[in-house]
């Protein structure tokens, strides 16, 4: 059989002032053509489904028809669980309803299930963390163990940690009896989860830049070696470039974020995992990239000139925008920049310093004249540089309307 695993959609997010839910309709179509264009028989989507507790109504609509899309007219279950970005709740709502469509939303960990069948699928089995899918035209089995995001409340709510206890060890007891009464080798045995997860011995892994941090101290850190033998694959969300952090024959895969979203995954490319398996034998699975979205660019120009020429050549990109100068940028340099681009996220001025070292800290005399003591206080707070023309224009106008 075959599945496919992606997760970290975050519908309904922006990048600063910039709406990427052009770029996700895009992208979520991408996904659903490689999952008819593969013949999957099962999608996995693990965690951070949406970017917010409460997001847009155009990306609830947006979840809801990729969903059923990826379906394939209920013919292809879809199983999706909560991540840290989402309300367990609100990804729970619609479950009677997505059942008929072969969709199964996991708001909560240690979930149980409702047993349903259609006319391809049907949950043959279920228990808290656990299910069993028999598909139609596949002759066996398939087990996912699923624990959704857990803090630490919902944690001692589902799993009664006690204090002494750290998710880690919860995790693996919880797993492992699952796997030792369910999941034996006539069947294929999966786990997926959004967790922070790491092999451990190694360094650790660098979480998205802007996003709601998992781990805090090594209390939130859960290490592979927790997952039971018996599973052949494990599909994770939460860290947004693609790793198997794992082995090739027990992979266990964060398959990445469908779209670049912070200038910390600036020349990332994203992908899609497709696993092929079979009971009893190790799994094979593959990476197809994901094309679409714009691309983020962090770029730096001494000159304005060269600047905007490089905005005007590639204009189908998001820029974090660094100009290394003598001096600040004048009101006609910006202009000029930002009317060659439509997609500056960020424009950092910094100013050059031939050797900061040589700069020594002088006493400023509070008993000058106002605008002598600005210029002081710029220059002080920015490497001795002198405020340009335009800045001491400003400074004046300020000064007069306050004195009028």
């Amino acid at each position: 059989m075959k599945i496919l695993h992606t997760a970290d959609w975050h519908l309904g997010k922006r990048l600063d002032g910039f709406s990427r839910f052009e770029e996700q309709i895009d992208v979520m179509n991408e996904i659903v053509e490689i999952a008819d264009r593969e013949k999957v028989d099962l999608v996995l989507i693990a965690g951070d489904l949406f970017d917010a507790f409460n997001p847009a109504v155009e990306a609830v609509d947006l979840f809801y028809k990729t969903l059923k899309r990826l379906t394939n007219n209920a013919q292809r279950p879809v199983i999706a669980i909560a991540g840290n970005h989402d309300s367990p709740d609100r990804i729970n709502a619609p479950d009677p309803l997505a059942r008929e469509c072969g969709i199964i939303l996991i708001g909560y960990p240690n979930e149980k299930i409702h047993l349903f069948e259609l006319d391809h699928f049907k949950i043959e089995k279920s228990t808290e963390g656990f299910i069993e899918i028999n598909i139609k035209n596949i002759d066996f089995p398939i087990r996912i163990i699923h624990t959704a995001y857990a803090n630490e409340i919902r944690l001692k709510q589902y799993f009664g940690e006690e204090k002494e206890e750290q998710l880690n060890n919860v995790l693996k007891e919880q797993w492992t009896k699952i796997a030792d009464e369910f999941c034996d080798d006539r069947g294929v045995n999966l786990l997926i989860s959004h967790l922070y997860m790491n092999k451990r011995g190694t360094s650790l892994l660098e979480e998205p830049e802007g996003e709601k941090l998992i781990k805090i101290g090594n209390a939130d850190m859960v290490y592979s070696d927790c997952i039971p033998p018996q599973i052949q694959y494990t599909a994770l969300g939460h860290l947004h470039a693609f790793n198997n952090i794992s082995t090739i024959e027990k992979p266990v895969v964060y398959s990445s974020s469908p779209l670049c979203y912070s200038f910390g995954e600036a020349g990332q490319t994203k992908y899609v995992s497709i696993i092929n398996s079979q009971p009893n034998q190790a799994v094979i699975f593959t990476k197809i990239n994901l094309t679409k979205g714009k691309a983020l660019v962090r770029k730096t120009f001494q000159l304005v000139g060269d600047a905007v020429n490089w905005l005007l050549e590639n204009p189908d990109t998001l820029v974090e925008l660094t100009m290394e100068t003598d001096t600040f940028l004048t009101t006609d340099e910006r202009k000029a920049i930002f009317q060659a681009h439509s997609g500056i996220v960020h424009l950092i001025p910094k100013i050059k310093s031939s050797d900061l070292n040589e700069i020594s800290a002088t006493e400023i005399n509070l008993n000058q004249d106002i605008k002598d003591l600005f210029k002081d206080y710029f220059k002080s707070k920015n490497a001795q540089q002198e405020p340009n023309n335009e800045l001491i224009d400003l400074f004046n106008e300020v000064l007069n309307n306050h004195e009028n």
